[in-house]
């Protein structure tokens, strides 16, 4: 039975995950779906964010080998949780079979205005700047990240309930971010089959990152026509067939 370790991006937590992790599941039916959370976020908010993403990776090993589970590892990820996947991919090339990285970016394979887009910096400068209201600032995030997030207004409570609940501090915002910005491609060496996804829609990541990283990797790329930068928010269906195919092709080859 295979193992996929589910991880989120900046200051996101398992349960934005939603109903993805179940579809996972029924499109491969034999494996494990695990999701983990990154330190500062969700079930482990009162810790303190690492400003490097290598640190990340090292924590999510720790997590999963209390947790029981045994390497090799696939690994399905989003945004700055794509970083990890990478850091933790080079670091432990032997740990990992497969990656599919959503939504992700990475230094020197795109410029900084397209890992991050100018259209962006206003929503970031408020979730830095305020967080006295988690419905309105979650109803922010959704516009930019989604493209169907008006279709959805259960998603927005839900999100809403999370905040609450678990609130992201601003220190460990600023410390991912930080972490998120200074990360670089760790290199080719040891890295196993990675499929990339991205959002024509995008408004945070310019999906041409994606198309960068699929160049300079010589990986498999699929872009949704209309979803935006949470791709498994906008069509989870869509990318659990994606990452079912990609390995029947695989298998196949």
């Amino acid at each position: 039975m295979s193992t996929w370790v589910l991880l989120r991006g900046l200051i996101r937590e398992s349960r934005h995950w939603g109903e993805f992790p179940e579809l996972l599941r029924r499109e491969l039916p034999e494996a494990d779906v695990i999701t983990l959370d990154l330190p500062g976020n969700g079930s482990l908010s009162h810790m303190r964010s690492p400003a490097r993403i290598e640190q990340m990776a090292e924590h999510c090993r720790r997590a999963l080998a209390e947790k029981g589970f045994k390497p090799p590892y696939n690994l399905l990820a989003q945004s700055m949780g794509g970083m990890v996947a990478m850091a933790w991919q080079a670091a432990y090339p032997r740990e990992i079979g497969n990656a599919v990285l959503i939504s992700t970016s990475v230094r020197p394979h795109s410029a900084f205005y397209r890992r991050l887009r100018p259209q962006s910096y206003p929503l970031l400068a408020r979730m830095m700047l305020s967080s006295r209201d988690p419905r309105r600032a979650e109803a922010r995030i959704l516009r930019i990240i989604s493209s169907r997030g008006e279709q959805q207004p259960q998603v927005l409570d839900a999100w809403a309930g999370y905040a609450r609940e678990r609130p992201v501090s601003r220190v460990n915002a600023l410390r991912q971010l930080l972490a998120a910005a200074r990360f670089r491609d760790p290199g080719a060496a040891g890295r196993g089959p990675v499929l990339l996804l991205a959002g024509a829609r995008d408004h945070l990541v310019d999906p041409a990152c994606s198309r960068a990283l699929a160049r300079a990797w010589n990986a498999e790329l699929a872009i949704h026509p209309d979803a935006g930068h949470d791709v498994p928010l906008d069509d989870g269906p869509w990318v659990a067939a994606q990452v079912r195919t990609w390995l029947e092709r695989r298998l196949g080859a």
